[in-house]
């Protein structure tokens, strides 16, 4: 048992002019077809997401949202740049990226049109939806496809510009500090204490890669039939980075509550009963298929995880409010900003060694 992408009608705050989408695609891919048929693809998506069925096949678009948004967010560009270098010089499984348009012109913003993958998408990493036979598969193949991503050479594939290639948790660190002060609406001392922790426990060794930033489950496409990834999806945030902090990411199930909605947790919940790997056992196999042989600062890289994440719900909380002070999901949502930073500061001072 699987999940698939669900499908809705197209937003109406996200309808665009089709026709004109289609004279431009007909320029851009000769026998693209002489009709075209939209749909949205539901979720959180911030950047809305499209099939597109044509005469030639279906492809996801994927463009930024109507309305005035930040310079750096809903970077439809770079994810492009990404994930075309990394079909066309690497292993690492995305799917194959036609081809980008900058000129708002068109349907109002950027976009850019992929190939369409048939799969299954299991967003919690408990993996209920799966059998529990192939859980474990699941959750190997993430970690390897993880270590793959990791193992890319940034210059050889021609993204050795795609980011700063040092000094990314300390960046990170402070953009998020500033994001978080600008979206704080109610005193949470773990938040303070991590933005005056964190710069003191930078890690020892830097390191850079192509990082994710935001690699879990929900954004992993499994094989209709096997566990094998076939797809790594949503670059928004990715650029070079510290591999081991897309590692500490996506571990922070393991230190994050099962019984609390939306937080999509695994602590409390019996792992060798569902039949999936627990943190160690992930590390582990992390390390064995990127040739290291442990980790340093481990519990640096958590408490730094759960800080950006908590940071990144408080904006959603604040943003929420503007829209709806009385909006129950959104007071869901502040709480976590405060348990996050709370596991965050836990880790933090149990130290390295507390922390498995």
């Amino acid at each position: 048992m699987g999940i698939a992408p669900q499908l809705v009608d197209v937003l109406d705050a996200h309808r665009f002019d089709e026709d004109a989408l289609l004279a431009w695609l007909q320029q851009a891919l000769p026998g693209f077809g002489s009709e075209l048929s939209l749909r949205q693809f539901q979720g959180g998506q911030s950047n809305p997401t499209y099939l597109v069925t044509a005469a030639s096949g279906r492809y996801v678009l994927r463009k930024k949202p109507p309305g005035k948004v930040l310079p750096s967010a809903h970077m439809v560009e770079r994810e492009y740049r990404v994930i075309r270098a990394l079909a066309e010089h690497s292993e690492v499984p995305v799917p194959k990226a036609h081809v980008l348009c900058e000129d708002s012109a068109v349907i109002g913003t950027p976009f850019y049109l992929m190939d369409f993958l048939p799969g299954r998408i299991v967003s919690h990493p408990a993996l209920r939806a799966l059998d529990r036979g192939e859980r474990l598969p699941a959750h190997h193949a993430a970690v390897d496809t993880l270590a793959s991503l990791h193992s890319v050479d940034v210059n050889a594939i021609g993204l050795g510009d795609f980011g700063r290639p040092e000094g990314y948790v300390a960046r990170q660190v402070a953009r998020w500090s500033k994001q978080y002060l600008a979206s704080k609406t109610d005193e949470l001392p773990a938040m303070d204490k991590l933005m005056a922790w964190l710069p003191d426990h930078l890690p020892a060794t830097d390191e850079c890669a192509i990082a994710h930033g935001d690699y879990r489950f929900g954004n992993l496409m499994l094989a209709p039939e096997q566990t094998k990834v076939v797809a790594v999806l949503d670059w928004e945030l990715s650029t070079l980075g510290h591999p081991l902090a897309d590692l500490a990411y996506y571990c922070l199930p393991y230190h994050l509550p099962s019984d609390l909605d939306g937080m999509r947790g695994l602590l409390g919940e019996d792992l060798e009963a569902l039949g999936i790997a627990d943190e160690q056992e992930t590390i582990a196999r992390y390390c064995r298929q990127t040739g290291r042989g442990g980790l340093d600062d481990w519990h640096v890289f958590l408490a730094f995880s759960l800080f950006r994440l908590a940071a990144i719900v408080q904006g959603v909380y604040a943003r929420a409010l503007q829209g709806n002070a009385s909006n129950a999901d959104a007071l869901e949502v502040g709480k976590r900003a405060s348990l996050l930073a709370e596991a965050g500061w836990r880790i933090a001072q149990r130290g390295p060694g507390g922390v498995l």
